[in-house]
């Protein structure tokens, strides 16, 4: 997975090294709105027999994104699939789903979504005001705890692997003397400037600890490696699927044109917040979500499963204006 890019009236050379908090980021003018158009073909040397697909092309609507429009087509060599051959329903980390299943033969087969999106102008540096700043360690309530346990469990790896990462960790928060928002910061920042971003240096299977170890890869490594150090200090994290506004002019560490990663934290008494490591920003009015999960396989904007062995040609082309 790859993306990112910048008019981002969010994005902005990094601060200095961090002292306190960084420098906010520059006033943007009000609510912006986007227009996504995403398409994904496909072609097979075969004909399918039989295809069930799970979607997820419909950005999120909450109160700091508002989806003003959504098409949504579905086609193959036969003609578009009927709306009566669709399920569309909230999944449990409440994204919009489409689902399909498509019984009849078929070599190729076209999705196109396009979407127009108004993003709230939110400072992401504005948080609440403490009578004390939230100090390592985090206590969570039993009940707390119980709904976050998914987004607390790391990726299963060797214990070895995972005592590393959470050393690497634990420096952040032994040089910012337990602050969390300090610790967030510095994480976030460290990533984009100590990490290469290198497309195609990666794969699905790349772990969190060969992304620590390489330091490189692209923004699904670099958010799976700051979710699995945030779950090893206690912090719930979870994977964030979406697109980034860029102008194209591929300013930032991100591959212009393409679905991109980032990540968001639960803190107490703020709620879901997110951090972009890839490009080192918090993001604002130039990210559209998509999807929220534990992991990249629960956010994928297409996944499914077919009924016929084929070699499989994929085209994918994104467009964010």
């Amino acid at each position: 997975m790859a993306s990112e890019t910048t008019d981002l009236a969010s994005v902005q050379p990094p601060p200095a090294p961090i002292a306190e908090s960084p420098a906010p980021m520059p006033p943007t003018p009000g609510p912006r709105r986007l227009k996504v158009v995403h398409k994904t073909a496909y072609v097979y040397d075969r004909p399918i027999a039989r295809s069930v697909q799970r979607l997820l092309l419909r950005p999120i609507n909450d109160r700091l994104q508002s989806v003003l429009e959504h098409r949504l087509t579905i086609e193959t060599e036969a003609g578009p699939l009927p709306l009566n051959e669709r399920t569309d329903y909230d999944d449990v980390f409440g994204n919009g789903t489409t689902r399909i299943e498509v019984a009849e033969p078929f070599t190729q087969m076209t999705f196109s979504a396009e979407s127009i999106v108004e993003l709230s102008d939110v400072d992401p540096f504005q948080f609440p005001e403490f009578r004390a700043r939230p100090k390592f360690p985090i206590s969570w309530m039993p009940s707390e705890r119980m709904m976050l346990a998914p987004y607390l469990t790391p990726v299963e790896l060797p214990e070895t692997q995972l005592e590393e990462i959470y050393a690497y960790a634990r420096q952040f928060v032994d040089k910012n003397h337990g602050d969390v928002l300090e610790t967030l910061f510095d994480v976030n920042l460290t990533i984009f400037r100590e990490f290469a971003y290198v497309p195609q240096s990666t794969s699905l299977e790349t772990t969190p600890f060969d992304v620590l170890t390489n330091k490189q890869g692209v923004c699904q490594d670099f958010s799976n490696l700051m979710i699995c150090m945030m779950r090893m200090l206690d912090i719930p994290a979870r994977y964030v699927c979406g697109y980034v506004y860029t102008g194209n002019t591929g300013s930032v560490r991100s591959v212009p044109d393409a679905t991109h990663a980032w990540v968001q934290v639960y803190l107490p008494y703020i709620g879901w917040k997110a951090f972009d490591p890839t490009n080192g920003i918090l993001p604002a009015t130039a990210h559209v979500r998509s999807a929220v999960g534990r992991h990249y396989r629960e956010t994928a904007p297409i996944s499914g499963a077919l009924y016929t062995a084929a070699v499989e040609s994929l085209s994918v082309d994104v467009e964010v204006t």
